[in-house]
């Protein structure tokens, strides 16, 4: 008979990490690095005025509602897009049109690293086993943490969210869904200030985390029925807080949960054009 480490298949309470949100002062600025640039893809469907976009990253988002002053997180968004070589073309090819702004990119060992116009960084990977079956999609968050806070963060995510989690070497990981972690990485840089951007998760027991959460003072918006938002991460051993990051937090029961995206293969253009293989999908083939 087969063994198997049957844990290794846990996934604590948070199913997804959905969305990373920023606001952006420039939605033609956002265009240019987040599709033509990344290679991303235009939710079809859902905001698709000049006052927001949703990108869409495999079964992941970035949402950017147009707004006077950009957010920049706090740390780095971590993707998985295959095809370093194109990745870096398309990148090239923006870099006229991003000119005077905060787009740089610059290929490192194991990862593209790259900066959008107003100065958000993100990590793009190529599919790997570091990422499970992910080909397209949004692995981590990582955010830079006051030193000290690890070991609380953790326990944070562990008893009051209910997922699992680990602190080591003064870095944080809470597991957020199939090879999604939201990582917490102690610096002693001075940090600015936090400025309302926000990410939103899925979780199976809605209900357990909101308790806890409420008992504590820390719910900072009741949604509606399927959705409700925290600000801060406390220690649950001492009550302080530890760091500042919104979550928007949904029940499965949220009509948008596994919604289907609409993802796009950048390689298919009009000159490159391939009947039947606009589409790029998320996941690597259980045989692949």
């Amino acid at each position: 008979m087969n063994q198997y480490n049957r844990a290794e298949e846990d996934l604590g309470n948070v199913v997804m990490l959905e969305h990373v949100n920023v606001r952006v002062p420039d939605q033609q600025l956002a265009t240019a690095f987040y599709i033509t640039g990344l290679g991303l893809t235009r939710d079809p469907y859902l905001m698709t005025g000049t006052n927001n976009m949703w990108v869409n990253v495999g079964r992941n988002q970035f949402h950017l509602p147009t707004g006077p002053q950009a957010q920049v997180m706090r740390g780095v968004t971590g993707l998985v897009l295959p095809g370093r070589a194109a990745l870096l073309a398309r990148l090239a090819g923006v870099k006229d049109v991003l000119a005077g702004t905060e787009f740089a990119f610059a290929e490192q060992e194991d990862h593209v690293a790259v900066s959008c116009p107003w100065g958000n960084r993100i990590r793009v990977h190529e599919p790997g086993p570091r990422f499970g079956r992910m080909r397209l999609g949004m692995p981590y968050v990582e955010m830079d943490a006051p030193e000290g806070s690890a070991d609380g963060i953790a326990r944070f995510y562990r008893e009051v969210v209910g997922t699992a989690a680990s602190s080591e070497d003064g870095v944080a990981r809470a597991a957020v869904g199939p090879s999604q972690e939201i990582i917490y990485a102690e610096t002693s840089v001075p940090q600015p200030d936090y400025d309302g951007h926000h990410v939103a998760i899925y979780i199976a027991d809605f209900s357990g985390p909101h308790a806890k959460l409420l008992e504590r003072g820390l719910v900072s918006e009741e949604s509606d029925q399927s959705q409700y938002r925290f600000l801060d991460l406390i220690d649950p051993a001492s009550g302080g807080v530890l760091f500042r990051l919104e979550h928007e937090v949904r029940s499965m029961r949220h009509p948008m949960y596994a919604r289907l995206l609409v993802n796009r293969d950048p390689a298919v253009t009009n000159r490159h054009y391939a009947p039947g293989h606009e589409s790029m999908g998320w996941a690597i083939p259980l045989d692949g």
